[in-house]
C-alpha cells in the first residue's frame, strides 16, 4: 500500500503527533508499505530519508516552535504526487495540512482519512486567552465538526474522544486506534549516570514529568504538588523534561514557591539516548495534563519500568483505568501529594506497581495498533470504492517487508 501522510507538525517538533507518526511510519515500513510525509520545515536540522517532503514554512505567532507550512507550495506538487499513485491521505493535524489535504483528496481523487489528535477547545483557550472561554469552545466544537464531515473516515487515538465528537453532532463513523508503542526501546537506561549528571544524590526520591511545557498540560500542579511534598521529604526532586511556551511562567513559579533545590527543568532529551536515562533515574512518572488525546509518555514510562502517578481525564483514561502499574489521583494537590507520600513509604506497593509496568506496556504493542490501521486502511478503500491494495500484504511478515 502507498499512503501519502500531512502533518503541520513533526520531528524535530518533539510532540505527541510527532510520535505518533513516527511510529505509525516504522511500523508500516516494517511490514512492507510505503509511506511519504508532508511536513514543514524547521530552522534545526533532522536526520531523514528521502520519504519526508519539507515544505516553506513560517512562525507561528502565538507559538513559536510550531511552523505553519505554505499551501500554495503543497498543492504545486500535486503533478508529481498523483504520478505516485497512492491508496490513500491520512491528515494528522487540521491546520494547513487538513486543507491541503482536502484539496489532494479531490484533485487525485483518493479517499481522506483524519485522526483527531488534540483537544481544540481546551488549547485554544490558553493561546487565545483575550477571547471568551465559551466562545472559543464554541468555535472550536464547530471547527472539529466541519473538518470531521469533510473526511472519508475519522481516526480517534482514545474513546473519550469519540464521545466528545458525538457531542460534537459528528454522524460519521469513528474507529478507535491508539498510537502503539514499541516497549523493547525503553527498557534500557542508564539511571544512575543520568542522577551524576544533574547531581541528583541517589538518596532523593525523583519524580519525572515527560512532556510539552505548555499551559494545557497543567504543570503548575505538579510544582504545588511537589511544594507539599517536599516538607515531609526534604530530598524530593521534580525532573520536568521538554519544552514549551510555559516554560518560563512555571520556572517561575518554581521560583516563588522556592523550590530551586527541587526542581529541574531539563529541556529537550535526546530520544534515543537521555531521555531512556531519565525515565530510568526516577522513582514515578507523575502526569497532570486533563487535555490528552491519549498520553503516549504514559506507555513510554511504564515499557522503563517506571510506575505512574496520574490524573485520568480524557484520552489517559483508556491507559490507566484497570492498569495494575498505575496510581490514579485526583486533580487536587493535596490528594496527589498523599498519594505519592503513601508510596514513598510503602515499597511494597511501589514493587507491585513495578512488576506490572511491562506488561501494562506490552498490551499497547506498535506492531498491533500498526495492523489494525492497516486494515481500517483497507476498509475505507472498500467502502469509498477506489482501487484496494490486496488485502493479504497487510499481514505480511516483517521478514518479507522490502
Amino acid at each position: 500500500m502507498r499512503i501519502l501522510m500531512i502533518s503541520d507538525v513533526y520531528f524535530p517538533r518533539i510532540n505527541g503527533v510527532s510520535t505518533s507518526i513516527q511510529t505509525f511510519r516504522t511500523e508500516f515500513e516494517k511490514l512492507g508499505h510505503e509511506v511519504t510525509l508532508i511536513a514543514p520545515d524547521y530552522p534545526a536540522a533532522w536526520s531523514e530519508d528521502g520519504s519526508i517532503v519539507r515544505i516553506p514554512s513560517r512562525k507561528v505567532v502565538f507559538d513559536p516552535e510550531d511552523r505553519m507550512m505554505k499551501l500554495g507550495k503543497i498543492m504545486a506538487l500535486s503533478d508529481s504526487l498523483a504520478g505516485e499513485n497512492y491508496d490513500l491521505i491520512h491528515v494528522h493535524t487540521p491546520f494547513v495540512a487538513h486543507y491541503a489535504g482536502v484539496k489532494l483528496a479531490k484533485r487525485l481523487k483518493l479517499p481522506l482519512l483524519i485522526t483527531y489528535h488534540t483537544l481544540f477547545e481546551e488549547y485554544l483557550y490558553h493561546y487565545i486567552p483575550f477571547l471568551p472561554r465559551a466562545l472559543l469552545k464554541k468555535a472550536a466544537r464547530h471547527f472539529s465538526h466541519s473538518q470531521c464531515e469533510q473526511a472519508d473516515s475519522i481516526i480517534a487515538p482514545s474513546s473519550v474522544i469519540v464521545e466528545l465528537l458525538k457531542r460534537y453532532g459528528v454522524r460519521k463513523s469513528i474507529e478507535v486506534i491508539p498510537t502503539g508503542i514499541h516497549c523493547q526501546r525503553f527498557k534500557a537506561g542508564d539511571g544512575e549516570r543520568f542522577r551524576q549528571q544533574y547531581g541528583i544524590g541517589n538518596e532523593r526520591k525523583v519524580l519525572l514529568n515527560v512532556s510539552r511545557v505548555a499551559f494545557e498540560k497543567n504543570i503548575g500542579l505538579l510544582l504545588e504538588v511537589a511544594n507539599r511534598l517536599r516538607q515531609d521529604f526534604p530530598e524530593l526532586s521534580l525532573l520536568i523534561a521538554g519544552e514549551g511556551p510555559a516554560k518560563n511562567t512555571y520556572i517561575q513559579q518554581a521560583k516563588k514557591l522556592g523550590l530551586d533545590d527541587h526542581v529541574v527543568f531539563v529541556g529537550y532529551l535526546d530520544r534515543d539516548s537521555a531521555l531512556l536515562d531519565c525515565y530510568h533515574s526516577a522513582d514515578y512518572f507523575v502526569f497532570s495534563s486533563k487535555t490528552e488525546t491519549q498520553g503516549l509518555v504514559l506507555l513510554e514510562a511504564m515499557a522503563a519500568g517506571l510506575p505512574v502517578v496520574s490524573i485520568a481525564a480524557m484520552g489517559t483514561r483508556d491507559i490507566l483505568l484497570n492498569c495494575a502499574a498505575a496510581a490514579i489521583v485526583e486533580d487536587d494537590v493535596q490528594d496527589f501529594a498523599e498519594t505519592l507520600a503513601q508510596l514513598f513509604d510503602n515499597e511494597d506497593q511501589h514493587n507491585a506497581l513495578q512488576a506490572a509496568c511491562h506488561d501494562s506496556a506490552a498490551a499497547w504493542d506498535s506492531t498491533v495498533m500498526a495492523r489494525r490501521m492497516l486494515a481500517h486502511y483497507q476498509d475505507t478503500l472498500s467502502k469509498t470504492r477506489r482501487p484496494a491494495t490486496d488485502p493479504a500484504t497487510l499481514n505480511q511478515p516483517d521478514s518479507q517487508a522490502g
